[in-house]
């Protein structure tokens, strides 16, 4: 970093910062990891015939472990965009009512996992169900490795239940589709041309309160040469808004980009295949017994409610042991 010239290519510069600190991470986990070896080596020495020391060794022993789990999953997540913040979307299927309220219970499990494993996170965009629930929803997660772990979530969600709008009780599935994308910056190697777009305004609908129905504040954007459209309506600000749709075009320009070129083309692929309509990656049953089951991995839980609110990490990580940075 002192040498002649390093800070002259500012874009180069500060990918070899992130290089660096990439592997600076790296070595403060392997020697974090060598010295509470040398502890419980310590400790066990301590320990020969010393009954009361077993269960301190356990815990040390399990922190260890925690630790490796750690590093390991780390490693696997390793792939080029895996460090990125996120943009989660989440649509509603067919089904009306049915499928918004899961939609709404898809938003909730994700925003208490968000909570529960630090991630920060802000509504960009939000289009209310007609009677309950959601249309869809659009949240930026900011955290390291957000996109990293999120991407497990990519596909067709689906609920067995008894249904609380039907007033037969019977039981309903619904569906929801999950879309995730990588968070990125102005300065990447995405290009958006003025020419390129078609910015409309139009009157907000739904939560926000009279303001927001009185004035166009909110944005539509149509990238004409791909035919993406990206909306947001849930700032009061226009100028929030259309800096929020930005920040969303960019993440589905970026994907747009990745699935053309040649050397992903396989991966991607396959990736289509599991978010299709029809191949859920995962059910949720609530009747006639509770289970959650990832068809991907085989991972399932029995205790549906914890899932749904918001313990997804073993779900994640059988995904990452089986899929890694792909």
């Amino acid at each position: 970093m002192a040498a002649p010239g390093f800070w002259d290519d500012q874009e180069k510069s500060r990918s070899v910062i992130e290089e660096v600190k990439g592997l600076k991470r790296w070595i403060e986990f392997f020697r974090e990891i060598e010295g509470k070896l040398k502890d419980l080596a310590e400790l066990l020495e301590l320990a020969e015939g010393e009954e009361g020391m077993r269960d301190e060794l356990g815990r040390e022993a399990q922190e260890i472990e925690k630790k490796l789990t750690d590093l390991e999953l780390i490693q696997m997540l390793s792939g080029k965009d895996d460090e990125r913040n996120a943009i989660l979307t989440i649509h509603s299927g067919a089904g009306g009512t049915e499928s918004q309220d899961w939609a709404q219970m898809l938003a909730r499990m994700y925003s208490r996992w968000m909570e529960n494993s630090g991630f920060k996170s802000q509504v960009l965009d939000l289009q209310p169900g007609e009677e309950a629930g959601l249309k869809s929803i659009t949240v930026e997660v900011q955290g390291k490795y957000a996109y990293g772990y999120l991407k497990a979530e990519k596909g067709v969600h689906r609920l067995v239940r008894i249904s609380p709008f039907d007033s037969n009780s019977r039981r309903h599935t619904s569906f929801a589709s999950v879309f995730v994308y990588p968070e990125i910056e102005d300065n990447t190697e995405v290009k958006i041309e003025e020419k390129d777009l078609r910015i409309d305004t139009y009157r907000s609908s739904g939560a926000g309160g009279q303001h927001v129905n009185k004035t166009d504040s909110a944005v539509r954007i149509t990238h004409l040469p791909t035919g993406i459209v990206v909306q947001c309506q849930n700032e009061r600000s226009q100028h929030r808004n259309k800096e929020n749709a930005f920040k969303i075009l960019r993440a589905r320009l970026y994907e747009h980009m990745l699935e053309e070129e040649m050397v992903q083309r396989q991966a991607l692929e396959a990736e289509k295949k599991r978010i299709a309509w029809g191949s859920q990656i995962r059910s949720y049953v609530l009747h006639p017994y509770t289970m959650v089951k990832d068809h991907r991995t085989g991972e399932e839980k029995a205790d549906a409610g914890s899932v749904l609110g918001g313990d997804l990490d073993d779900f994640i990580h059988a995904y990452l042991k089986q899929f890694g940075g792909n």
